[in-house]
C-alpha cells in the first residue's frame, strides 16, 4: 500500500535526523533489508549443468525452430551458449548473469525461449516472423558456479594472453584481487567485473596506457566473456546490419519507490552514458550518428507499460528507474548503445546473498512480463508509437522509504 506523506518544519528535521544512519536499506549497491548473518539457498535456480540440458529440451521440441550452439568458453572452460529462434529483420539480442549472484534472468529467458520456440499461438508465431530473437543465457557461468558477482580470472592470467599489459602501471580497476564483495570472499580465487571490460570499439585491442582505468573510461575486452558477447554482436551486425534491441538482465539491492514506503520489484533504465551530442557526452561524439536513446526510452516504456497493466496494488506496479546520470562505456549496454542498439536495462530486487530463492517466481514473472512487452511492441511495431518523454514519467528510486 501506497504511503505519501508531506512532512514541514520540526517533524521534517526529526525523522531526516533519525535517518542518517540508515538500519534497513543503505545508500549503496547494496542496500540490503535481511538478516545479514542468514546464508539463503540458492538450489531452486538452474545451474550450468541443468541449464545445458533445458537447453537441449528445448531445442529438441521446437521442430527446428530454435539453434542451440555453444560460442565460446569462459575462463574455465565452461561453454557459453546462445539460442536463436525466429526470422525476423529485427534482430533482439538478450544476456543474462554476467553477474553470477543475479539469477533470476537466466530462468526468464529459458522460459521465453521455450514458449516462443515451441508455441503456435498467434503470439508466438508473430515474434518468430518478425523478430530474430537471440538470447545468452549465464553468459559469466564462473561467476555463476561460484554465486559471485566477477568470473574466475587471475590478472596473471590475463598478462599471460596479452604479453604487453605487463608494463601497465596496475591491475584493471574492476579486477577484484582479494577481500570480501558482497559477502564472497575472492582471496586466493580473484576475478573480474565481467561488465566493465567492454568497449564501444568493437575491434579494441587490450594497450597497457590504458590501464587501470576507470568507471567512467571504456574497458578492454580482456575476459573470454565479454570477448564472446562482443563476437556474437559483431556477428549480427554483419548479418542484419545492426542489433535493433540489446537487454541486459540484472539484480540489485533493495530500495524504495520514490515517495512510498513500498519495495521496488524492478528497475528499468534507458541512459548508460551522457548524450554523444550533449556537452557531457562529447567524448562520445564519434558515436552520435549512432546514439538513439529516444528509442531505448520508448523500449523502457514497453516493459513499463505491460508491468503496469497487471493491475493496481500489485507488486508489478513497483516499478522505478534505475540511478541516473551515469556514465559507464565499459558496461555491454553502455558499449552497445553507442554503436546504434536500443537498450533496456532490467534490474529486480535483491542478489543472491540476500535473497536467495526468496522471491523467485515473483521475480522471474516481473522479469517475463517486461520482456514481452518489449518483445510484442518490437514485433508489431507498437513501441515506436510511444512518447520517449513519459519515460520521465516512470517514478524514481528511494533509499529510504517515505514516512
Amino acid at each position: 500500500m501506497k504511503k505519501k506523506k508531506m512532512m514541514t518544519g520540526l517533524m521534517a528535521a526529526t525523522l531526516c535526523a533519525s535517518l542518517a544512519t540508515p538500519t534497513l536499506a543503505t545508500n549503496s549497491p547494496n542496500g540490503n533489508l535481511t538478516n545479514e548473518n542468514q546464508v539463503y539457498s540458492i538450489k531452486g535456480f538452474t545451474d550450468h549443468a541443468e541449464m545445458i540440458k533445458r537447453l537441449q529440451q528445448i531445442e529438441k521440441n521446437s521442430q527446428g525452430r530454435v539453434a542451440v550452439e555453444v560460442v565460446g568458453q569462459s575462463n574455465r572452460g565452461r561453454d557459453i551458449y546462445k539460442a536463436r529462434v525466429g526470422n525476423g529483420k529485427k534482430v533482439v539480442l538478450i544476456e543474462s548473469e554476467i553477474h553470477g549472484n543475479e539469477k533470476t534472468g537466466t530462468e526468464a529467458i529459458l522460459n521465453l525461449l521455450q514458449y516462443v520456440g515451441s508455441s503456435n499461438s498467434t503470439e508466438a508465431e508473430k515474434i518468430r516472423k518478425e523478430i530474430t530473437l537471440v538470447v545468452l543465457p549465464k553468459m559469466n557461468p564462473d561467476a555463476s558456479e561460484l554465486d559471485r558477482r566477477g568470473n574466475d580470472m587471475s590478472w596473471a592470467e590475463v598478462i599471460a594472453k596479452f604479453p604487453q599489459l605487463a608494463a601497465a602501471s596496475k591491475p584493471a580497476w574492476n579486477y577484484y584481487a582479494s577481500g570480501v564483495r558482497q559477502e564472497r570472499d575472492y582471496t586466493g580465487k580473484p576475478g573480474f567485473d565481467v561488465n566493465r571490460d567492454f568497449n564501444p570499439n568493437l575491434n579494441y585491442a587490450p594497450k597497457a596506457a590504458d590501464f587501470p582505468g576507470a568507471s567512467d573510461r571504456p574497458g578492454w575486452y580482456i575476459t573470454p566473456e565479454s570477448q564472446t558477447v562482443r563476437d556474437v554482436y559483431k556477428s549480427l551486425q554483419k548479418e542484419f546490419g545492426k542489433v535493433d534491441v540489446f537487454i541486459d538482465l540484472h539484480h540489485q539491492g533493495q530500495y524504495y519507490v520514490e515517495g512510498t514506503d513500498d519495495l521496488v520489484t524492478m528497475s528499468l533504465s534507458a541512459e548508460f552514458v551522457p548524450d554523444p551530442r550533449s556537452e557531457k557526452g562529447v567524448k562520445y561524439a564519434q558515436y552520435a550518428k549512432n546514439y538513439n536513446v529516444d528509442f531505448s526510452k520508448q523500449l523502457n516504456l514497453a516493459a513499463y507499460n505491460a508491468l503496469q497493466s497487471i493491475g493496481e496494488n500489485s507488486v508489478f506496479n513497483n516499478i522505478t528507474l534505475y540511478q541516473r546520470n551515469l556514465d559507464l562505456p565499459g558496461t555491454a549496454l553502455g558499449s552497445f548503445a553507442l554503436n546504434g542498439s536500443g537498450t533496456i536495462l532490467f534490474e529486480v530486487r535483491g542478489q543472491s546473498h540476500t535473497l536467495g530463492q526468496k522471491k523467485k517466481g515473483q521475480l522471474v514473472k516481473a522479469v517475463e512480463t517486461g520482456l514481452y512487452g518489449i518483445i510484442n511492441g518490437v514485433a508489431d511495431g507498437s513501441v515506436n508509437k510511444l512518447n520517449p518523454e513519459d519515460y520521465e514519467k516512470i517514478p524514481e528510486t528511494a533509499y529510504q522509504p517515505s514516512l
